[in-house]
């Protein structure tokens, strides 16, 4: 599935000598699988009063699965030349949904949890969900809602402007923000927005790095770039200022598989050159991004380390209809974030 953006005119893009990859992948549940899933899901009370408790038992749930689905949705999460995103459909879906909220906040009054289980369910087939203090009060479940006081914010909150191309980061101390942050990200629609015109796009690194010219991507990968902390830290915790990370270059490792990094919340050029570089970044994303718009029964698994994503604008009504998609942030091991693990919850972190 490719893109129906079509490549923007300032766009000088660059081709290379290389391989085709799968960047996009397509997984699609049985309708007998998907009722049988459906089933068991139902029978869920809270699942996060114990999470790892339920972590398990959804463990147990998806391994009934069909061995070939099953495998496709391991691999993704462990293997470095998979693709970077994946489309899983015909998932289940709550009997009947409440009103979407209008806080940005969960939904007081859902009464079954089948999304809560889809959403959790994949993320422990990729990896280890986790929470952060600064981001959705240290939520596992992150419910993506248009806010009408940042409406025009690049953060998970707006909706009147295109949600440029980013990485999911995590402010550190340290003075790094690609180092906590998600190896994941799950996405999964609760409710599309009403004229079903918001769009996902995922750019995945391989693709753009094969559409810039040499000079153009050797500058990306020089540490000319500071990037700002996410727009919930810096509203939350900043007082509106910017949170500069040390400088770091946008694209790293090695040229068959490598990381990209994008801050939503600004980033910083430090020279004029490194500022042309992240222009044409931007609009090479768009060139190459695969566009999905999600449904009910859908998710997006997306790897946010292979690529970036982002979000067209759309029409919110603050009525209680509007989009409505789960978050999960998903680290492949706890281990190496150790050092920001909040005392009272092994899962939520600074």
């Amino acid at each position: 599935m490719t893109t129906s953006i079509e490549r923007p005119l300032e766009a000088d893009l660059f081709t290379a000598d290389r391989a085709p990859v799968e960047t996009f992948t397509r997984i699609t549940l049985p309708d007998a699988v998907r009722d049988a899933l459906g089933e068991r899901l139902l029978q869920v009370t809270d699942p996060l009063a114990d999470i790892d408790f339920s972590m398990a038992h959804w463990l147990q749930i998806f391994a009934g699965l069909p061995t070939e689905v099953f495998q496709q949705l391991l691999d993704f999460g462990r293997h470095i030349d998979t693709a970077g995103v994946a489309l899983v459909e015909n998932l289940p879906v709550d009997p009947s949904v409440p009103a979407t909220p209008t806080d940005g906040g969960p939904s007081r009054e859902k009464s079954t949890w089948v999304a809560e289980g889809v959403l959790l369910g994949l993320s422990g087939l990729l990896g280890e969900p986790i929470g952060v203090l600064t981001e959705k009060a240290g939520r596992l479940v992150h419910d993506v809602i248009p806010v009408a006081g940042g409406a025009t914010t690049q953060t998970n909150q707006g909706s009147e402007v295109f949600l440029n191309f980013h990485s999911d980061i995590t402010h550190d101390v340290i003075g790094r923000y690609d180092i906590a942050n998600p190896d994941f990200l799950v996405l999964s629609c609760v409710r599309a927005d009403h004229e079903g015109m918001a769009g996902t796009f995922y750019a995945d690194a391989r693709d753009v790095s094969a559409a810039l010219a040499p000079s153009v991507l050797e500058t990306l990968r020089s540490p000319l770039f500071r990037l700002n902390a996410p727009g919930s830290y810096v509203r939350d915790v900043a007082g509106g200022g910017e949170v500069l990370s040390d400088p770091v270059p946008l694209i790293s490792g090695d040229e068959t598989h490598p990381e990209i990094v994008i801050s939503a919340n600004g980033v910083r050029a430090l020279t004029s050159g490194a500022q042309a570089a992240l222009d044409q970044l931007q609009s090479v994303c768009r060139a190459v991004s695969h566009e999905v718009y999600l449904r009910p029964g859908q998710a997006l698994l997306i790897n946010n380390r292979k690529g970036v994503h982002a979000r067209s604008t759309f029409t919110a009504r603050y009525d209680g209809r509007d989009r409505w998609l789960q978050r999960t942030y998903v680290r492949r091991n706890l281990w190496d974030i150790r050092y920001r693990v909040t005392p009272e919850d092994r899962r939520i972190h600074f």
